[in-house]
């Protein structure tokens, strides 16, 4: 079938390089327009990108010799676009709203990596496997705000997306949540470029990374919510808490997990029987970035490992081991996934599946 074309604002950063990476060969896209800063605008994206590229595979030959568009001329973008991904951080956050909701005005839907608008009651934020049906706020927004055929759909942080999928498929399965003790080992990647200085970061954690507890703590309320009048009603029946540390690893965000049940208590043979059996619509639909299995079960003491276990189902999956009984609440365990693949642009790919095989991408 011919290739849905698709652009990336931000494209020059490494979440917007990284999109380039994992687009290469998509099935169903194909990139014809990359937008940046003034800085970029007018140059060739290899020009742009000069010593910046970070992947360890080349630059596209096709992409090489596309003209950078300023991310704020909306005029310029060709007709042929689609849809774009959104990889860019403005200085405030007000702008990168600002900039995705014009986009989204003048009728072309934005599938964000940013945090700029995962707060907005009438844009989902994302992850396909758990509240695929917060689609259907789109509509809603639509209406909220006089779009047409635009709309901005949004992918969470990654520091839960290591772990929420696996308490997602107990809750589905009946054991209600009640209390969450979170503790994340996140790695240098989701810092950016150029990221920790190397002086904080070799033989060394660092116990705090800005922002992120409160997302942590904060953005399954949304994920986990039901879909209002007016936008998502948040679920605020899990209490989480998190610490949140950055260590000396280079892919794959890892967290320490301690869940007490409501009042049913699973049996540990029955969680790993749900978590092996889960599957959702990414997998009914059979989606090209969507992992087959989402979540693997390790049986191994020693797993799951970043440098081992982060590549799992095309670095897509939520890979979890360790599971036993917990002296304080009933059970904890270890989950890890990919933070720049399945926490980032392999996560808003998947979500512009999703939003396509839906029917809201045309």
């Amino acid at each position: 079938m011919e290739k849905t074309k698709i652009g990336i604002l931000g494209a020059t950063g490494v979440v917007g390089q990284n999109y380039i990476k994992l687009l290469l060969d998509h099935p169903w896209f194909e990139i014809i327009d990359v937008a940046a800063s003034p800085r970029s605008a007018g140059k060739t994206y290899l020009e742009a990108v000069k010593d910046k590229w970070q992947m360890l595979v080349p630059i596209p030959e096709n992409l090489k010799g596309l003209i950078v568009r300023d991310v704020q001329d909306f005029n310029s973008l060709s007709k042929d676009v689609s849809f774009v991904f959104s990889a860019m951080d403005l200085p405030k956050k007000e702008e990168t709203r600002e900039v995705e909701f014009k986009y989204a005005q003048k009728g072309i839907p934005v599938i964000s990596n940013s945090s700029a608008n995962r707060w907005t009651p009438d844009v989902p934020m994302l992850i396909g496997e758990i509240n695929y049906e917060h689609v259907n706020v789109i509509p809603i927004q639509k209406k909220n705000r006089g779009f047409t055929d635009g709309f901005v759909a949004v992918k969470p942080n990654c520091s839960l997306q290591s772990y929420l999928t696996a308490i997602y498929a107990l809750e589905k399965a009946g054991f209600k949540v009640k209390k969450l003790i979170i503790t994340t080992l996140q790695a240098v990647s989701g810092a950016g470029y150029p990221g920790v200085p190397s002086l904080d970061m070799i033989d060394n954690i660092v116990p705090y990374i800005g922002g992120e507890e409160e997302k942590t703590e904060q953005e399954p309320m949304k994920i986990l919510g039901t879909i209002g009048d007016s936008g998502i009603i948040n679920d605020e029946s899990i209490k989480i808490s998190a610490n949140c540390t950055r260590v000396p690893v280079t892919d794959g965000h890892t967290a320490c997990v301690n869940v007490k049940f409501k009042d049913k208590i699973p049996s540990s043979e029955e969680i790993i029987r749900i978590w092996k059996e889960f599957r959702s619509v990414p997998q009914e639909l059979d989606l090209p970035f969507a992992p087959k299995q989402p979540i693997i079960y390790l049986d191994n003491d020693n797993r799951p490992q970043p440098k081992k276990d982060r590549n799992n189902d095309k670095g897509m999956a939520v890979t979890v081991g360790r599971l036993r009984k917990d002296t304080v609440f009933d059970y904890k365990f270890i989950a890890m996934s990919h933070n720049t693949i399945r926490g980032a642009a392999g996560g808003g790919i998947l979500n512009a599946e999703l939003l396509k095989a839906k029917g809201f991408i045309k």
